[in-house]
């Protein structure tokens, strides 16, 4: 366990939560002054997004807010353990959130009935899932969201989602075969190859690198890529219980809108904001990030009484 602190910022503790594979997920934790215990926000990244990479911004505000921010590293990404590095596994990411959830309740110095879960952009698919399947959660956040698999596979031209899943398939084969994996980059310029090609991707890229040093070079597994459009979380809505915001930009070019506002229509206490941006808005440096950032934060603390 490592500490950190800047007097201009909350102070944050690395910690290490083991996971029944035997690997480690890195989590900072921010703990807020006062007398606990304290509300808690279980937060993580999205597509090829580590903890180091953005969030920091949003959990300092939550810990000044009064709420414990727990913000990690899913397993094979940052600090976290696990290999093959840079793989995404929806099933895997989820069960990390849950292995999360599970520390905070645990954690005593954090109330085990207020406990919030927050995710952005890919992530968003996970916070929609949990707020529809685990009746402990108190509220969830999800920013700029992608809740629908299917609809994200159909955002993309036909001719590069054939060679994207093509290559998939081939990485793939190879991990059966024990094979290195076969890396391509996450964010690249249109008409580029990599994951996520166009003009948003590129311009929001630097708001979610990390600083030099950390274990990310905007690569992903192949092999990642293979699966997304079976997970449509959006199809549950209507069995979210807890309230749940959803921060929708007015015009996002990388995760579908229109699914989006559906769950704000379906989910029996969801709150809607329009962020006033594109897919990267909300981000520190964007250009919505002051307004979004508040919201968030009202948004928590009247579900917390």
């Amino acid at each position: 366990m490592t500490t950190s602190h800047d007097p201009a910022t909350p102070p944050r503790t690395t910690v290490r939560i083991p996971i029944a594979s035997g690997d480690e997920i890195e989590a900072w934790l921010y703990r807020p002054e006062g007398e606990g215990p304290h509300p808690a926000v279980v937060m993580a990244h999205g597509f090829a997004g580590v903890k180091a990479g953005g969030l920091a911004p949003f959990a300092e505000r939550f810990c000044r807010e009064g709420f414990t921010a727990v913000a990690f590293d899913y397993r094979q990404w940052g600090g976290s353990t696990g290999r093959p590095r840079f793989e995404t596994s929806v099933p895997r990411q989820r069960e990390d959130y849950s292995t999360v959830i599970d520390w905070a309740i645990a954690h005593p110095e954090i109330d085990e009935t207020r406990i919030f879960v927050w995710g952005t952009s890919f992530s968003g698919m996970h916070v929609v899932e949990l707020a529809a399947t685990d009746p402990r959660l108190r509220g969830a956040i999800a920013q700029c969201p992608l809740v629908d698999g299917l609809a994200g596979v159909t955002m993309v031209p036909l001719s590069r989602l054939l060679r994207l899943l093509a290559v998939g398939v081939l990485d793939r084969l190879g991990s059966l075969l024990g094979r290195r994996p076969i890396y391509i980059k996450a964010s690249v310029a249109e008409g580029e190859w990599g994951a996520i090609a166009n003009a948003d991707a590129i311009a929001g890229l630097p708001l979610i690198t990390p600083p030099e040093g950390t274990d990310w070079n905007n690569e992903v597994a192949a092999r990642s890529l293979l699966g997304f459009g079976a997970h449509r979380p959006a199809q549950k809505a209507a069995k979210i219980q807890c309230p749940i915001l959803l921060v929708v930009p007015e015009t996002d070019t990388i995760a579908p809108v229109g699914p989006a506002l559906r769950v704000a229509q379906r989910a029996p206490k969801a709150e809607l904001l329009r962020s006033r941006a594109g897919h990267y808005g909300p981000y520190e440096g964007g250009e919505d990030h002051d307004n979004v950032l508040r919201a968030e934060v009202e948004f928590l603390h009247r579900h917390a009484q």
